[in-house]
């Protein structure tokens, strides 16, 4: 079985260009080679995208992988297949890692059990039901990097196939 999605490097410094490169490779079994683009959001940063193929579960390697490394922004999606949902992680520096499950629009999927937990909490007078649900769907994090996606409209399209 075969998962696809995309990985989106919102935001590199030139140095951190090639490790991101070698990150990817680590976990996907192949050589990777990215076409980076300056990004206009953060002058003397740069910007990658790649769509890639392979074993379920991909997505979370790399998130995974480039997971804590400071001044670097990105997203990486993963489409729903037989047996698992669609995924996606986004990272800054700032507000780190989020997880979320996804629709195949892309949406964000908020699970019953963590909706009726937060219901019960705000019930309980423990936190605000409105900032919960902000917290829960990821908007700080799309607020955050909603400057950076800008630069990716029209960027070329490459496809990544896995080894394994």
């Amino acid at each position: 079985m075969s998962a696809r999605g995309v990985l989106y490097v919102h935001s590199a410094p030139a140095a951190l260009c090639p490790h991101v490169e070698w990150a990817v490779a680590g976990v996907v079994g192949v050589p990777v080679k990215l076409d980076w683009d300056s990004q206009p959001a953060a002058p003397g940063s740069y910007r990658a995208e790649l769509n890639w193929q392979g074993a379920p579960g991909t997505s979370g390697s790399v998130a995974s992988a480039l997971n804590g490394w400071q001044r670097l922004r990105y997203e990486i999606t993963e489409e729903a297949t037989p047996g698992c949902d669609g995924v996606r992680y986004s990272y800054t520096p700032s507000l780190g890692v989020f997880t979320a499950v996804t629709s195949a629009s892309g949406e964000v999927l908020v699970p019953e059990a963590r909706l009726r937990a937060a219901v019960e909490h705000a019930a309980a007078g423990e936190l605000d039901l409105g900032d919960e649900l902000t917290r829960l769907t990821g908007r700080a994090w799309d607020e955050e990097l909603e400057p950076f996606r800008y630069a990716g409209d029209g960027a070329p399209v490459r496809w990544l196939h896995a080894a394994g």
